[in-house]
């Protein structure tokens, strides 16, 4: 057990990440390895891989929900903080309803997926600029607003992402299927930031990975307390 506890913790090689000034969206996909309908947006988020304009317009990430686990199929990936991540769109007023395969675009549902419609395109907005720094297993976050917010404080959230997760189905609705998953969500932890002078920053230890993945990239993204929409996102490979 403490030979597997050390290999998932590896440490990340000091990398930089900046959004620039511009909104650049981050793009959740709620998803289960339980549900037959996933598959295929699951496969589609794989292929942004060689988008261009990854991790500068555009920061995907796949949380696994645990709402469908007993119908046979325990996703491996799956939390119950993901599925209430999901519930909390909704009381926002940002889905009707929790569902999979589900896609929101800056905290707002998107079922442009469901029609064939490529991802919106272009700025929206300009909430301010967040970098990030990562070594020795640490990330330093700053966020330089465009204007600062009538009330309530900024939050970072920092995500590990794995790519090439695969999993052989024994039961359930996708039972014979060996399931590919990038993006995934293997790590989250959140942060609130501190003001100082014009910026807020705060440097936060890495999350603790769940899954050993080959190969890894960080998202981040900026909210304010309370409120799960993000305000500002970047990210990039770490491994």
């Amino acid at each position: 057990m403490l030979a597997a506890l050390v290999a998932l913790a590896v440490p990340a090689q000091a990398a930089s990440f900046a959004s620039g000034p511009d909104s650049v969206p981050l793009l959740e996909l709620y998803t289960s390895e339980g549900c037959s309908s996933c598959p295929p947006a699951d496969r589609w988020l794989s292929g942004l891989q060689s988008d261009p304009q990854l991790w500068l317009r555009f920061v995907p990430i796949a949380f696994h929900v645990d709402y469908w686990n007993g119908l046979g199929w325990p996703d491996r990936l799956s939390t119950r903080e993901f599925s209430d991540r999901q519930r909390d769109y909704r009381r926002a007023g940002s889905l009707k309803t929790v569902y999979t395969p589900g896609f929101l675009w800056q905290g707002q549902e998107w079922r442009g997926w469901f029609r064939g419609e490529s991802l919106p395109r272009g700025p929206a907005g300009m909430p301010g600029e967040l970098r990030v720094h990562v070594d020795d297993g640490a990330a330093r976050v700053s966020f330089v607003p465009h204007a600062q917010p009538e009330e309530g404080d900024y939050v970072a959230h920092v995500a590990i992402l794995g790519f090439d997760l695969r999993t052989r189905v024994q039961r359930g609705e996708n039972v014979g299927r060996e399931l590919a998953h990038d993006f995934a969500v293997i790590g989250l932890g959140t942060a609130p930031l501190l003001p100082v002078g014009g910026e807020h920053r705060v440097t936060t230890a890495l999350p603790r990975e769940r899954e050993r993945a080959v190969r890894r990239a960080l998202a981040v993204w900026i909210t304010r307390a309370g409120d799960p929409r993000p305000l500002q996102a970047t990210g990039g490979w770490l491994d």
